[in-house]
């Protein structure tokens, strides 16, 4: 490792393997390929040489995305809120602790633009770039790509860690009615 440099952080699949929960490594899984399905529509949309439009689409993709992945921890708004008193205390005490900031909340498209704007750079970079012919849409669809793995990844970890250390049992179904969504 260089000096000056931070460890990468583990990522998702690697936090679940730690828990030796095997349900908890399965979701990760099937989140990770819902999250593949989404990045690369993702790329597509900023492939498109309308500037703009990656943007509105990535917004869409991470509201119903973000959800989606919550889902498969049993962490939806929903889940949390059939959850007992005593349970859903532990788990909102989690999230505030360990910090995991869409965790068990409503996802709007506000909500996810702030997000966005956290990778500021990188967006500008993509939407700077779609004005250069072809080799300028290749890197805009590479970033969009990227920037919504990065984001769904971070809210997979989150996921990973709050259902560890709060004790959440995950939901039996690992095709959640969210996951159906063919877009």
């Amino acid at each position: 490792m260089k000096l000056g440099r931070k460890p990468r952080p583990l990522s998702a699949l690697q936090l679940a393997a730690q828990t030796g929960n095997p349900a908890l490594r399965e979701a990760v899984e099937q989140s990770q390929k819902l999250l593949h399905r989404k990045a690369l529509m993702a790329a597509l949309a900023s492939a498109t040489p309308v500037p703009g439009l990656d943007m509105a689409v990535d917004a869409a993709l991470l509201s119903r995305l973000i959800p989606q992945i919550s889902n498969y921890f049993g962490l939806s708004d929903e889940q949390i809120a059939r959850l007992t008193p005593a349970k859903r205390a532990k788990v909102q005490n989690t999230v505030n602790m360990l910090g995991g900031v869409l965790v068990g909340k409503l996802i709007t498209k506000d909500v996810i633009m702030r997000g966005a704007k956290a990778l500021g750079m990188r967006l500008t970079v993509q939407q700077a770039s779609k004005y250069v012919p072809i080799a300028g849409q290749a890197v805009s669809a590479a970033l969009g790509y990227a920037t919504l793995r990065y984001l769904g990844e971070q809210h997979l970890r989150d996921c990973v860690r709050v259902a560890h250390e709060a004790g959440i049992v995950l939901p039996v179904v690992y095709a959640p009615a969210l996951d159906q969504d063919p877009r």
